[in-house]
């Protein structure tokens, strides 16, 4: 029974020292593995139109006040950013959460209950 036991240790100390080590498989000789080339991120979209911005993409809501009163369209959304020189915009709904910080290059596009527009402002 010792002689079983002392086996059985022995061949538990093993598997585990087995377990423990790594395989490194090997190429075969004069097989030079190619270097896997990393994918490149896709670019992101072009915009409809061509901003009107100043150098420095500062926005100005003043040209953008034409969209008041119009649905939220893709297309109004773009138009007045465009307008207004912004880099980007975004649609505000009554009662949504927003972030507090101001950035000169975002146009804010505010809505009323009805989803129509009823200002745009930069920040």
């Amino acid at each position: 029974m010792r002689t079983v036991l002392s086996g059985l240790v022995s061949l538990g100390a093993v598997l585990l020292i087995a377990g423990c080590s790594s395989f490194a498989p090997q190429s075969p000789a004069g097989n030079n593995p190619q270097p896997v080339s990393k994918p490149t991120p896709a670019s992101p979209p072009e915009p409809i139109g061509k901003s009107t911005a100043p150098p420095g993409d500062i926005c100005d809501a003043k040209p953008a006040q034409g969209v008041v009163g119009q649905q939220p369209t893709v297309k109004v959304i773009e138009q007045a950013r465009v307008r207004s020189g912004a880099r980007m915009a975004r649609v505000l709904r009554p009662g949504q959460m927003v972030t507090k910080e101001f950035d000169q290059q975002r146009l804010n596009l505010e809505l009323d209950a009805s989803g129509k527009i009823i200002a745009a402002r930069c920040g």
